[in-house]
Parts: C-alpha cells; sequence; structure tokens
C-alpha cells in the first residue's frame, strides 16, 4: 500500500478550506481512497464551514475567504453606419 500526501478543497458558501489528507493507494479495485479519519476530518471542516464555525475549521485545515470578481462594464462600440 502506498501512502500519498494530497490537499483536498472544500468549498462552502464564500469559504474554501485546503485539507492535508492522505491518500491510500492499492492494487485493488477502489483505489485511490481516504481513511475513515481523513473522510471524518473533511466532513468536520465542511460542517464548520456551513455553520460559520470558521475557528473550529481552521484548526483541521486553512481557510480562505472568497471573493468575487467582475470585469468592470465597457461601453458598447456604436456601429458605424455610412449613407450613401
Amino acid at each position: 500500500m502506498k501512502r500519498k500526501q494530497y490537499k483536498k478543497l472544500v468549498h462552502e458558501g464564500k469559504y474554501v478550506a485546503e485539507v492535508d489528507v492522505v491518500l491510500l493507494e492499492t492494487d485493488e479495485g477502489w483505489s485511490p481512497y481516504l481513511s475513515v479519519e481523513d473522510a471524518c476530518k473533511l466532513d468536520d471542516v465542511k460542517e464548520s464551514l456551513r455553520r460559520g464555525d470558521i475557528q473550529r475549521a481552521m484548526k483541521l485545515s486553512s481557510v480562505f475567504s472568497l471573493t468575487p470578481v467582475t470585469m468592470p462594464k465597457q461601453p458598447e462600440k456604436q456601429l458605424h453606419t455610412e449613407s450613401y
């Protein structure tokens, strides 16, 4: 069995958490997979973010706040029409 460090992103509302987990790789069917502990940690982070308990989520992961990005509105181009 190989173990591989991985960062899993969990998105909830205006937050994203980066959670350190270990992927377990085997030669069997459902590989790679998470340990039960890491799967529970992902669930705890998601639930903490959903409840707004950012302090709890920060104990288990790195938490980032998302800021929407918008493009400034461009003036519409005038159609150039000529009369003949």
